[in-house]
């Protein structure tokens, strides 16, 4: 059975120990981009209300869940149109994952939708263990702690946290949970980089993870 800790993530290709930022990746010490700035210029704000009118267009999969795993995405609106869909595409493609997983469909169309490459390809072999297992998730979610960079060539940065201190295993063959002890390897940092896809659609390209991060720790 895949352990807990490493079960609750986010498609994470491999458990990455992170030493910095990567390229492209937000800094923690950044500051945030005020509203008012990233849409000073009528080129910029015309560019913003394109693509929001893009992504709310978008014919998105639809996304089922299980009635006993519910999320609680701490995170509020930065009041950047671009910043704001960054964070919404992502929590869809969080949810899409663990569809997969209730499915028990590592091939499943919602989370390709929102995921490509390394990300993809990592979410679909953390789907197949639950698969091999016969096992999906259970309880509560938290996001927490997110940080969003818009870079100049246009893709987007985002760290942040999970706490995975109420998310379980749960048996299909059985319906049993796997109840464990929380731990500090229960809080994980993550990094991702995403492009915006032709339905203005934020996809997720990389996603790497720190388990047991500092950061975010109570």
């Amino acid at each position: 059975m895949p352990a807990v800790a490493r079960a609750v993530g986010v498609g994470v290709v491999g458990a990455l120990v992170l030493a910095g930022c990567g390229a492209g990746e937000p800094n923690p010490d950044d500051k945030p981009v005020r509203a008012t700035e990233a849409t000073s210029k009528s080129s910029a704000s015309a560019s913003d209300s394109a693509s929001a009118t893009a992504t709310s267009a978008a014919e998105r999969p639809e996304i089922k869940l299980p009635s006993d795993l519910s999320y609680a995405f701490e995170w509020s609106k930065t009041g950047d149109e671009k910043k704001d869909a960054v964070l919404g595409d992502t929590e869809q493609f969080i949810k899409a994952v663990d569809m997969a997983i209730a499915d028990q469909d590592p091939l499943d169309e919602a989370y390709r939708f929102y995921s490509e490459g390394a990300a993809a390809a990592g979410s679909q072999k953390f789907i197949q263990e639950f698969v091999d297992y016969k096992d999906r998730i259970t309880g509560t979610k938290r996001f927490f702690d997110a940080k969003v960079k818009i870079n100049a060539d246009g893709t987007a940065g985002l760290v942040y946290c999970e706490d995975q201190t109420k998310a379980y295993n749960k048996s299909l063959r059985t319906g049993k949970t796997e109840v464990d002890a929380p731990s500090s390897d229960s809080y994980v940092l993550y990094r991702s980089l995403l492009r915006t896809g032709k339905q203005g659609v934020w996809i997720t390209g990389k996603l790497t993870s720190q388990r047991g991060s500092a950061e975010c720790r109570p």
